[in-house]
């Protein structure tokens, strides 16, 4: 069963007044290749560009639309989150990994805003980088992990 559609076939937020408040995580990835191009700028584990800090502006633009979730998707719950961290780095194929994690002590999880929060940097990422090239991919986004609630998820 769908849990945003209720008995009629409409759609509603989820119900979570039954629900017990608990310490609840989730850690998203985005993978966004970028060509050579625009990899040759990359200096002391940044990319710096006329825009200024790629890495730095997306870690903020991240955290704040983590914080924006329940504004951007219909059916989310509006969270006060506890914490949002975002970390970046280039792996040894060149590709920007970039994980979001976020939690909250709450009747309901953050899985959502974790993956908000990855996209959007890994969005920021092209912004700032497309003068340099169009030719970037936002290859995956995908939930990592997540803690709290029924049941805790990991990914193989």
């Amino acid at each position: 069963m769908l849990s945003h559609i209720d008995t009629n076939g409409n759609p509603t937020m989820v119900d979570v007044t039954a629900k017990q408040v608990s310490h609840r995580t989730a850690t998203a990835r985005s993978i966004v290749s970028l060509p050579d191009e625009v990899l040759v700028h990359l200096t002391n584990g940044d990319l710096q560009t006329k825009k200024g800090s790629v890495f730095q502006t997306a870690i903020i633009a991240g955290i704040m639309a983590a914080k924006k979730t329940g504004d951007l998707i219909p059916l989310c719950h509006p969270l006060g989150l506890d914490n949002c961290n975002i970390s970046i780095n280039v792996n040894e194929v060149n590709e920007v990994v970039i994980d979001c994690t976020a939690s909250i002590t709450a009747k309901t999880g953050v899985e959502m805003e974790a993956l908000v929060g990855a996209s959007i940097a890994a969005l920021t990422v092209y912004d700032m980088c497309k003068a340099m090239s169009h030719d970037i991919v936002i290859k995956e986004t995908k939930l990592l992990a997540k803690t709290g609630g029924k049941r805790d998820f990991r990914r193989a």
